[in-house]
């Protein structure tokens, strides 16, 4: 089953501006969870935080095991309104009621009614991201079949997605202040009804502005035979260990960023300092991507970035505590972290395109499922590593002053650990094949098969003549 190609001419604003909404929307929900949720969870609600670790773990795992089988039914829809559209149309309200009941937490319940309350609600929440979420991101590899405005459409994206990301995290708590009125349960969740309906509108507008360009029959093979062909795919194999690494450095970075500046560096007001130069720094990164393509493959581009973002932040273990530092280092590791983000989603449009070329079969759903089931299970690790290493270490919840090894475990999470596990993404550069050139000859191949029976029926018209 191969793709019809429709090469197209460049891309207009609205639509990459229509397409970036989409992520937004997503963000608002999504950076509220990796940046507050743990601690909302630890210090707002009083959940322990080795049992919030493990929630997050399991929770994130079996929406994992979810991930392939959303990509499966992507795969086989065909509609009026495309494969992937409808469901961001279907699902935008569903996702907003699932980030609102997140931060829902009744008081009255007592402490084993609130870890099943936060279980329940916390897996409905990831479901309803993973069913909007693939088939919106597997509508980038068939927006445009073309590179260059396939990096263009992933840097509007990303630059949408940290303003939503920013608008979510830095008005949330202002938000809550205002709307509890002292009572920080009701505040969070006012907040959030905000929110949650603004990224509705945004995933809507996202529907309404967007086009599918490369089209594909449903697929009706089994779905063990998709998954069979989609492990033979080493370009999916290599992708899929560098979004584990890469994933995994934010998560644990911001997750422990609310512990940093609380407990570390004593005062909880410098999150926003920090949190706004990371934000800035995201920004800057995903206009950065471009014109640090122009001259250079993304291959380099990504692992040049990748050690830089690994370098400084392992070099926040070892720096002074002081907040000018410190945020200017924080500026820098996020602009270079966001270049890779972006350039490893441009990347898993690659794995689609080289799979069609060496399977015969497009399976976008299917792809963009599996590697964003990686993406939750880097999650899932890495955001339990947070909470089961401030478990172990002793961490207690508003404590005027954590024990020495709480102390060091908490620098380490938000600046060891991540360098390391950028460095390793990487490396698993080493492996990955699909540079400009390649892709470029995958494309011009898919559009040479697409014209080969007009050839040759205008040689069999010439030969009859």
């Amino acid at each position: 089953m191969t793709a019809k190609l429709s090469v197209t001419a460049k891309l207009s604003v609205k639509e990459k501006v229509s397409y970036g909404l989409g992520d937004m929307a997503s963000h608002i929900g999504l950076d509220n969870v990796i940046i507050f949720l743990t601690f909302y969870y630890t210090d707002v609600v009083g959940l322990p935080a080795v049992f919030v670790g493990t929630m997050f773990l399991v929770a994130r795992v079996a929406d994992a095991v979810v991930d392939p089988a959303m990509g499966l039914i992507a795969d086989r829809t065909q509609t009026r309104f495309g494969k992937f559209r409808p469901y961001i149309l279907w699902l935008a309200l569903p996702f907003g009621a699932s980030c609102l009941l997140v931060y829902a937490v009744p008081e009255s319940l007592t402490l084993g009614g609130k870890m099943v309350y936060a279980s329940v609600t916390y897996c409905v929440m990831m479901l309803m991201y993973t069913a909007i979420n693939i088939p919106y991101c597997s509508m980038g590899a068939i927006i445009t079949p073309d590179n260059t405005q396939r990096i263009s459409l992933q840097s509007y994206r990303f630059f949408l997605a940290t303003l939503g990301g920013a608008m979510s995290t830095f008005l949330m708590m202002p938000l809550a202040e205002m709307m509890g009125g002292g009572n920080k349960l009701d505040g969070y969740f006012g907040a959030m009804a905000i929110m949650a309906s603004i990224a509705v509108v945004m995933f809507l507008l996202c529907f309404l502005n967007t086009k599918e360009r490369i089209s594909a029959p449903p697929t009706h093979e089994n779905f063990l035979s998709d998954l069979r062909d989609l492990v033979r795919n080493d370009q999916w194999r290599v992708v899929a260990a560098l979004i584990f690494f890469n994933i995994s450095f934010g998560v644990v970075r911001l997750g422990a960023m609310m512990y940093y500046v609380t407990y570390y560096l004593g005062h909880a007001s410098y999150f926003m300092w920090l949190l706004a130069a990371h934000i800035v720094g995201k920004s800057l990164g995903s206009l950065l991507v471009k014109p640090l393509t122009r001259n250079r493959s993304k291959l380099a581009a990504f692992t040049l970035c990748a050690v830089l973002t690994g370098a400084l932040s392992a070099a926040i273990f070892f720096v002074p505590a002081w907040i000018s530092l410190l945020v200017g280092m924080t500026l820098l590791v996020s602009t270079f972290y966001q270049v890779t983000t972006t350039l490893m989603w441009v990347m898993m449009s690659d794995v689609v395109d080289y799979g069609e070329y060496k399977q015969g079969k497009r399976m976008d759903g299917t792809v963009f499922s599996t590697l964003l089931a990686i993406l939750k299970m880097g999650m899932a690790v890495s955001g339990a590593v947070v909470g089961w290493t401030l478990g172990i270490s002793g961490y207690v919840p508003h404590a005027a002053q954590q024990n020495t090894v709480a102390m060091l475990s908490i620098i380490a999470l938000f600046s060891l650990v991540p360098g390391i596990l950028s460095m390793f993404s990487a490396l698993s550069m080493r492996w990955y094949k699909l540079n400009d050139a390649t892709m470029k000859q995958i494309n011009q191949s898919k559009i040479s098969r697409e014209h080969e029976p007009e050839r040759q029926a205008t040689l069999h018209t010439q030969e009859s003549a």
